[in-house]
């Protein structure tokens, strides 16, 4: 994403917002309608982590996947007869052009006939089969390390890249979700948790928690 966003947008108020997510989508209904795509993608936030621990365990306001920057198309192709729209800076760009879509990481899918927002994808920085962290450009993955999948093979984020982004200025429902999570971390997990909340976020409170 530039720094340089283009001119309008709009902007949703929270009442707003949450009438216009009413309908998202769950995680089957994405995956169904992904079903052999080639890039690599993964439901991301707080659906990958209620994947990860096999059952739903809250409401989830939205749905949000991530896939690889320039893959993006191969995702977009999938539902034709939807509307793409930009987000970015607490503004959305309609029916999104090639400056918004440039300017900005995420994406909503639309249903025009309603005005309901479905699904959000992260369109993530990478370079071929690494992923790249938004909020550190030197902490680099292959994306076949950080996808998990469940029984019914859905793709989720592994649950401490996860916990990584949350982490950033936790809010109550990531503060449950961190709770919920923790004690199905394993020491790997935790250690791996560790030592990226100590690269991005030097002094993180879940740190003495991971650490006991």
């Amino acid at each position: 994403m530039t720094d340089n966003l283009p001119p309008g947008g709009a902007v949703l108020n929270a009442g707003e917002l949450e009438a216009r997510w009413a309908d998202a989508w769950r995680p089957e209904q994405v995956a169904e309608r992904l079903a052999g795509v080639r890039t690599p993608w993964c439901v991301a936030a707080g659906w990958a982590l209620d994947l990860f621990r096999g059952a739903q365990t809250r409401p989830h306001g939205d749905l949000e996947i991530a896939v690889p920057a320039a893959d993006f198309a191969e995702v977009r192709d999938r539902f034709p007869e939807y509307v793409w729209d930009a987000v970015g800076s607490g503004r959305v760009w309609a029916a999104a052009g090639p400056d918004a879509l440039t300017a900005t990481h995420q994406t909503w899918l639309r249903d025009p006939a309603t005005g309901h927002f479905l699904f959000d994808v992260f369109r993530e920085p990478h370079e071929a089969g690494t992923w790249i962290c938004r909020r550190d450009e030197g902490l680099r993955l292959p994306y076949e390390t950080i996808i998990e999948r469940t029984p019914g093979e859905i793709p989720y984020l592994a649950p401490e890249l996860v916990l990584l982004f949350k982490a950033k200025a936790p809010r109550p429902k990531d503060e449950t979700d961190f709770d919920g999570a923790l004690p199905l971390l394993d020491r790997a997990r935790r250690d791996r948790l560790i030592g990226w909340l100590e690269r991005v976020h030097p002094g993180h409170p879940w740190l003495a928690e991971l650490s006991s």
